[in-house]
């Protein structure tokens, strides 16, 4: 860019002086006084070198005066400016960090003021944990326990750090929390398992999982038996490790790390309940491990002394419908409905999505009025599939007869029955509008 502004200044001597002075005339309404290049060679580098304040249209006029043609770029402005890519994931964490600077919140020093003149002189951690307590404010919070850090003959015991934690925490703060964090691991003797997982929990809130991780070592080795892991620190870290999201690869390469703490904790001699037994099979299921799911499933009676819930058989039917196990998923319906258990949205969406791809279609619509007797929303796909999957095996009326009963039981939505109904002819053209948007009803329900 440099060399471009002296090659440009080298030939200014083919520059008629009076052209240009009377060219410059004519934008001066936009373009401010700018010293002679040649006599201040100061502004002449200020020229070249601060060029997003050059306007490029001030620089096409020169440039025509010139003996030599100049080839004209608007320099002037950056060319990430002009960029179609989307930011990276480095520029929006950069972007977010100076956000959540900028919207620090300000210390109310009324209110801060107020806690510390609750507090007694000499005063203990059980009254200084009153009185965080009662703050509203998680920043007063902070530098209340600041400042009682500061005073002579004072230590923070479990109840401090433990509210803190928490206040903070909860307001998502969780750089300031961290501190408070790194200060009660430097003590040995302060710590308690509650404590811990309260840790471990906004660790987890603020994906940290990697501090998570090392919290819950930290209570392993611990000596004192009120720091060990209970059956709630590997709830929450199972909970943190199945929020990953849906994409199966990345449940697959948690799911080691789950089925690594659940032998564990049953090593270290605590009885799984049907909360931690769920989230194993939900986690199988989500790593497309039905198998596994289902070897829990048949050990909770044996051998973990627990009995599946409504989430459990959940879980297992949805499983098998995605792998297009039907027959082994209307099995655990059936035992399902025999406990007293109704499947929910999600069981039955998928049981008649299953069916329907299948080849039982007509079993599948037995299934969604039974869904729709129970209460249970249906979703556009399976409505989608059922239609779809009737269609191809020619019977077009049939599918727009059930379609119009859909629409008059109020079942389906204007807008989603004109979807529907574009989406079959767009895929069977004509046999779809052979039967008339107008047609009279009459195939009844136990036709299906």
């Amino acid at each position: 860019m440099l060399s471009f502004g002296r090659n440009c200044f080298k030939h200014r001597s083919y520059i008629t002086r009076n052209s240009l002075n009377h060219n410059l005339s004519s934008v001066n309404s936009f373009w401010p006084k700018f010293p002679d290049p040649i006599h201040q060679n100061s502004y002449k580098e200020h020229f070249f070198h601060d060029t997003h304040n050059v306007n490029p249209f001030l620089f096409q006029i020169i440039a025509s005066h010139t003996q030599f043609p100049i080839i004209f770029a608007p320099f002037g402005f950056n060319s990430h400016c002009y960029s179609t890519k989307a930011p990276s994931r480095s520029y929006r964490r950069r972007v977010r960090n100076r956000l959540l600077k900028s919207r620090k919140p300000i210390l109310d020093q009324a209110q801060f003021q107020l806690a510390i003149s609750q507090i007694p002189p000499r005063f203990t951690p059980e009254e200084l944990f009153n009185v965080l307590t009662l703050q509203n404010d998680p920043l007063v919070c902070l530098e209340v326990f600041h400042w009682a850090s500061q005073q002579p003959r004072f230590r923070h015991d479990v109840c401090t750090y433990h509210v803190t934690i928490k206040k903070l925490g909860a307001a998502k703060m969780y750089q300031e929390m961290d501190d408070i964090v790194n200060q009660v691991l430097a003590v040995p003797s302060v710590g308690s398992e509650a404590m811990y997982n309260t840790i471990i929990y906004y660790f987890t809130e603020a994906r940290k999982l990697t501090r998570a991780v090392n919290i819950f070592k930290h209570m392993k080795s611990s000596r004192s038996l009120n720091c060990k892991p209970s059956i709630r620190t590997y709830h929450i870290l199972f909970s943190a490790l199945l929020s990953k999201g849906n994409n199966t690869y990345i449940n697959y390469v948690y799911m080691g790390t789950i089925r690594s703490l659940f032998r564990q904790m049953v090593n270290d001699g605590i009885e799984p309940d049907i909360f931690s037994l769920n989230l194993m099979i939900k986690g199988y299921v989500l790593s497309l491990h039905v198998n596994d799911a289902l070897r829990i499933f048949h050990q909770m009676g044996g051998v973990y002394d627990c009995k599946p819930n409504s989430f459990t058989f959940d879980y297992l039917i949805h499983g098998l419908c995605a792998q297009g196990r039907t027959n082994n998923a209307k099995e655990l319906y059936h035992e399902m409905k025999t406990k007293g258990f109704i499947p929910s949205s999600k069981s039955y969406n998928s049981l008649v999505s299953a069916l329907a791809l299948g080849g039982e279609v007509d079993e599948a619509v037995n299934y969604l009025w039974e869904m729709i007797e129970k209460q249970r929303s249906t979703d556009f796909i399976t409505y989608r599939t059922v239609l779809d999957e009737i269609c191809r095996r020619g019977r077009v009326e049939e599918a727009m007869r059930l379609l119009q009963e859909l629409q008059e039981k109020d079942l389906v939505e204007g807008h989603d029955y004109r979807k529907l109904r574009y989406v079959l002819e767009d895929d069977y053209g004509n046999s779809v509008s052979r039967t008339g948007s107008d047609q009279s009803l009459n195939s009844p329900r136990h036709s299906w």
